[in-house]
């Protein structure tokens, strides 16, 4: 069985539910279903209350924390939401889902599904995991300078860096109103033509806390170079892609998989040995560890773009470090048992 620590029971006297919601995203299905889950709130006694604000929030979640008020902020929305609600909220700040956007792995993950009556009864029981979160932050870009850059950004999900962040930049620089998967398309039809596969370096940083497991040793690692980057806290991908099936944000270390050369031939290759789950198997050419912290750079000053749950986080140089613990998540109780994390000796939650 798994830590039960990480598991506890909301407060039965918090009544207060936040509803975090982007005015200018998704379509009116969307707002209904944001309507019909306050509806449900209400009738089991809760108050609730749609913030659309950055700042209103972050206040709203403090106060609620400070008074002991605050059952759970309900992300509205997809796996965007879901970061920047984690990055504009305290640390200790019980988060919810309410799936509504375009990719929703995270509330694949958990098993929640597009649902008000399923979302605030999940919140009702009140069950809470901590679940680890990644934390990237862009560095310095002269060479040799590790200074801090901008402050870091929480990602729930996964950082690519590459072909797929590349798309992802441009998606976010084109972008007029709500996306959908075809939005997709014209992005990858002019990276296909277009993008160079620049060389990147990848470093581990806390050596004692690396595992390595796609053959080699740690002393292999220190001069790693790839054309492909991927670092998982969770084992979900757009597409349902396995690109790191054993991540896992409840053992307090980051997945790394990285692919070696770059061209459109290979990213063929590498693709269907994922979809095969046979990828892992190519160790010369394809390396997984992991780490609690890494460094990954260009290896001649290119730029080079990453992405964080799906959306445009900047470019290389970039530290990224796992935050263990740091998402308080509602889950559903059937979750928590298939994974082995129902703590028996805590009471029943409240009905």
């Amino acid at each position: 069985m798994k830590d039960a620590s990480r598991i506890s029971l909301a407060r039965q006297d918090a009544q207060e539910v936040l509803l975090s919601v982007n005015p200018k995203a998704g379509a009116r299905s969307g707002h209904d279903l944001v309507t019909a889950l306050q509806s449900q709130l209400e009738k089991l006694g809760f108050r609730t209350r749609v913030i659309t604000s950055p700042d209103e929030l972050r206040q709203a979640a403090e106060d609620g924390l400070a008074n002991e008020t605050l059952r759970t902020v309900v992300c509205c929305g997809g796996d965007g939401t879901i970061a920047f609600v984690a990055n504009a909220t305290p640390p200790a700040t019980p988060l919810s889902i309410l799936p509504l956007g375009t990719e929703n792995l995270f509330s694949k993950y958990l098993g929640i599904k597009p649902n008000a009556e399923q979302v605030a009864q999940t919140i009702a029981e009140g069950w809470m995991c901590r679940f680890d979160a990644g934390l990237a932050t862009p560095l310095a870009a002269t060479p040799g300078d590790d200074v801090k850059a901008t402050p870091g950004r929480i990602f729930t999900l996964m950082a690519g860096v590459g072909f797929d962040a590349e798309v992802v930049r441009q998606v976010h620089e084109n972008r007029t109103g709500h996306i959908h998967h075809l939005t997709y398309a014209k992005p990858i039809w002019q990276t296909i033509r277009n993008y160079r596969y620049p060389e990147l370096r990848v470093v581990p940083i806390d050596g004692e806390d690396t595992v390595v497991e796609s053959g080699g040793s740690l002393l292999d690692l220190e001069g790693l170079r790839a054309k492909w980057v991927f670092v998982a806290n969770l084992p979900r991908y757009a597409g349902n892609l396995q690109i790191v099936p054993d991540a896992d944000g409840l053992d307090g270390l980051l997945d790394v998989c990285t692919f070696k050369h770059g061209s459109l031939w290979r990213g063929v290759q590498y693709l269907g040995a994922v979809l095969l789950r046979r990828h892992r198997q190519w160790s010369s050419e394809v390396r997984t560890f992991r780490a609690a912290k890494l460094r990954i750079e260009t290896v001649k000053n290119t730029p080079v773009s990453y992405q964080l749950d799906g959306d445009y986080g900047g470019q290389l140089p970039l530290e990224i470090e796992v935050l263990r613990e740091r998402l308080t998540m509602l889950c559903p109780r059937d979750w928590l048992e298939q994974h082995q994390l129902e703590l028996p000796s805590l009471s029943a939650p409240p009905s």
